[in-house]
């Protein structure tokens, strides 16, 4: 027994769709309303990605986004293709030697190396003479942290080289007291070590590994 409050509320009978469908004005306006949906919908996507689909447009002519693309990857897609592969096999053997960079570790290093660039310099003016963002950054530095704790474990510097390379670059590094010339001395020749041995490891890694490269 339906409450007598809410009797009025409910239909008495119910409509099938088919019936609905059946009646010729009801099924156009039916219809119209899905052709309306669907124009909204369909605005919404081309709204949306009208940056993917239409790049620019010049005195009425559009340029569209895969002419974009096509064009980038013309012209720079095997040397990014390139990068992408090396620091993949970077860090895959990175993973196999349980090598990790943290936030940390890089924060660390990029000061280090704001240090050699004298107190004038800022990560900003590094960032805008490189045409980088803070992220590309990022990524560079973790990539040369990772290539120096892979090969830097066996890397020594000792007390005489320190001293025979701060006698030569006095006049060119940063540092003034003892301490960070000593530091900064010791950086400097670590990173030239490493560099000494990273083609030869880099070669080696790379004639190892299985590499397929489709892109023409």
């Amino acid at each position: 027994m339906i409450d007598t409050k809410t009797e009025g509320l409910v239909p008495a009978t119910v409509a099938s769709p088919s019936s609905v469908l059946s009646d010729p004005s009801t099924a156009a306006s039916f219809r119209w309303g899905v052709i309306v949906v669907l124009l909204i919908v369909l605005g919404l996507v081309y709204a949306g990605s009208r940056g993917y689909i239409i790049a620019a447009m010049v005195n009425g002519k559009p340029i569209f986004g895969w002419n974009v693309a096509s064009a980038v990857m013309s012209r720079y897609g095997t040397q990014t293709l390139t990068s992408m592969v090396n620091e993949r096999l970077i860090a895959d053997e990175a993973a196999k030697r349980g090598v990790k960079i943290t936030a940390a570790d890089i924060n660390a290093k990029e000061k280090d190396l704001m240090k050699t660039l004298g107190p004038n310099v800022n990560i900003n003016d590094v960032l805008q003479y490189q045409g980088m963002t803070r992220a590309d950054f990022d990524s560079q530095v973790r990539l040369q942290l990772t290539v120096e704790k892979i090969l830097g474990k066996d890397v020594t510097v000792s007390d005489t080289e320190i001293a025979d390379y701060i006698s030569k670059n006095k006049d060119t590094m940063t540092a003034t007291d003892d301490a960070s010339l000593n530091n900064e001395a010791r950086q400097a020749i670590f990173s030239q070590k490493i560099n000494d041995k990273v083609q030869t490891w880099f070669t080696q890694l790379k004639s190892t590994a299985k590499v397929s490269t489709f892109l023409k």
